[in-house]
This record gives structure tokens, sequence and C-alpha cells, in this order.
């Protein structure tokens, strides 16, 4: 089972480019592009909130570490635990009435899943996620609207294998997601999503799904599409991986080159939605960032097992939204396109 496979990829959104001698060029820039800017990444959280935000993987990591381990240590051989880290930098977005703000963080996903035979599978995935905001000359907002975001979650995704390569595929979840100091009871996000995908000739495969969320102070239902696309012996047509810093609801277009390198171009929609804190801009009220995160990913395989994905993009179309605690709008800005870089470790045991 490939890595991508760990992971639901539901897509709206699509995206080509022509690889040549510039994606063999990306293969050397972008990686260590990715890394300076993650080095200023990593500077920032250390003047910020690092203790806060190591502790808190720390111990994210020491539950999946957990699991992982009570799943390999089973007499079954047909658990497969897996685990993802993700730190993420956003660089500045200038509001258009005034100020700019950054974000820097971690996404943590991790769990195991069991195969129940027959093509079927059941399984449990923990996701942490912290985000550190610095708004800097918010003339827009009259102060910061908010600062370090937190969420933690649970899914228990099920696959059952159908009848002529049909798959469906349920995923129940619950998340908190709020400022630090907000209403946890107050911050709960909630739903399902629910796929059927069709396995073609060649490994190929295609779907439609759709969710369902009751999300803080507003109900979410979105169609998505299950895309895995081969399109010759080297490209493909994938969604971005859920677990990366873009998110899953897009598309990439992916080429693999010799000796494990692979390199893509995507996009995806992105929207972060929270409870904020009583002691804030909005008292108890709701924050939501959105954006279009346009990217180059470059990808490093070491086995079928593990790998780790170099971002490079912007974020496009970005909005930041507060709202009150009814979930009505208070005020809501634009902001210009932002520059974003992650790095993703992925892997399997």
């Amino acid at each position: 089972m490939p890595l991508t496979a760990l992971y639901d990829r539901p897509s709206c959104f699509n995206a080509n480019f022509t690889l040549g001698s510039v994606a063999k060029e990306l293969i050397k820039t972008i990686p260590l592009r990715s890394l300076c800017n993650l080095m200023v990444f990593y500077t920032r959280s250390i003047s910020l909130n690092l203790s806060v935000l190591r502790n808190s993987i720390f111990s994210v990591l020491g539950a999946l570490l957990v699991i992982a381990g009570s799943a390999h240590g089973a007499e079954s051989s047909n658990w497969q635990p897996f685990v993802s880290v993700t730190p993420i930098y956003q660089g500045n977005g200038d509001l258009d009435k005034g100020g700019s703000f950054s974000m820097s963080g971690a996404i943590v996903r991790g769990g195991a899943s069991y195969d129940l035979g027959g093509g079927n599978r059941a399984g449990v995935t923990l996701s942490y996620d912290y985000l550190d905001y610095s708004f800097s000359n918010v003339s827009a907002f009259g102060q910061a609207p908010w600062g370090n975001v937190q969420r933690y979650g649970v899914a228990v995704p099920i696959s059952f294998a159908l009848n002529d390569g049909w798959s469906l595929r349920f995923s129940p979840s619950a998340d908190w997601f709020k400022e630090n100091g907000a209403s946890t009871g107050d911050s709960l996000v909630w739903g399902a999503t629910l796929s059927g995908a069709k396995q073609f000739e060649g490994g190929n495969r295609l779907g439609l799904g759709v969710g369902v969320f009751s999300q803080i102070e507003k109900t979410s239902v979105f169609p998505f599409l299950v895309v895995d696309w081969r399109l010759g012996e080297r490209w493909r047509l994938v969604n971005p991986l859920a677990s990366g810093p873009t998110g899953p609801a897009g598309l990439e277009l992916e080429y693999r080159f010799d000796g494990n390198w692979a390199a893509s171009v995507g996009a995806a929609y992105r929207a972060l939605r929270f409870r904020l804190s009583d002691t804030g801009l909005v008292s108890n009220g709701v924050g939501e960032e959105t954006g279009v995160p346009v990217f180059l990913r470059v990808t490093r395989n070491f086995n079928d097992q593990m790998a780790l994905h170099f971002y490079g993009g912007v974020v496009a179309g970005g909005k930041l939204r507060v709202e009150n605690s009814s979930g009505d709008m208070v005020r809501e800005e634009n902001f210009d396109p932002a520059p974003i870089v992650g790095l993703s470790f992925v892997g399997r045991f």
C-alpha cells in the first residue's frame, strides 16, 4: 500500500503544468528554500511559544507511539500504524484595511488501521494542530483578533469492499478547535464523510463523496472528489495529502523521477474555523481563516514506508473573519497573497 493511501484525498480543484528542465531545477531548489524558511519558522517558535508547542507535540506523539506500539506488538499482523508530522510557516499577508499577520505551527496525525479481511478495514486517527498567529499594526480589526489556536481530534474511518471494484468509506470524527483560553465545550466540531470509489484497471481510482459537519455556530455540507489516476508511466493526478499544510480539498499533478524523487504542482481550498477566547476582540466569538494554497511539492521516498515532502507556495484569495458568539459576522478582511512553506514526514510501521 502506498503511503498516500493512508489518508483521504477529497478534491475540488484541477491543476496541471509542464515538467521538463524546470521540474529538475525544482528538485534542486525547493527543498533548500523550504528548509531555509522552516529555519525561520523554528527561530520564531523559539521566541514565541516553543515550549508550549514542544510539550503539546510530545504529548500527542507519546499517545501515537502507545497506539503504534500496541498495534505493532499485537499477535496479528493485520494492524498498520502510521504517523505524520508537518511543521508549517505562512509568511506575512497584508490586510486590505491595514496591518498584516503571519502564522507558524505544526500538524500531527497518527493512529492505526486494522485489516478485517476481504478488503475491509477499520481504524482510528488522532489529530493535533498548533497554530501561532502573529498580528502587526492591525488597524483593520483594532487589535489582534486571536493568538494561539489548537485543535484536538479523533476519527474512526471504516472502509468496505463491494463488488466490481467498488468500495465504500465512512469516517465519523469529532474535533475541538479553539483559541487558547476558549471554552472547550463550545469548541466541538463533529460530523462524518461518506464516499464511494471505483477501482479501475491499472490501479486507477475515482470516486465521489459528501461531508456533513456541525461546525462552531455553523453547519456545513459539501461534496468532494476522490482521485488517484495515472496518466502515464510517470504522471499521476491525485488529491493532496490530508496531513500536509494545504489540506486535502484540491488536486495536484505529480511527476515521478528516477531515484525515488517526485515533483508536483497543485491547489487546494483550506478553511480553519475555531472558537475564540472570552478575553479577546469578540468574547466567545468565532475566528475563521480561508484561502487557496497554490503550491509546489517535492517528495523524497526513502522506501515504501517513509517519505519526506517539501512544500512551497502561496495562499491566494485569503480572508480573515470574526463572528460573534452566535455566528453573526462582526468583521471580515481580505489579505494579499502570503507565502507558505512546510515539511511533512509521513511513515507507517
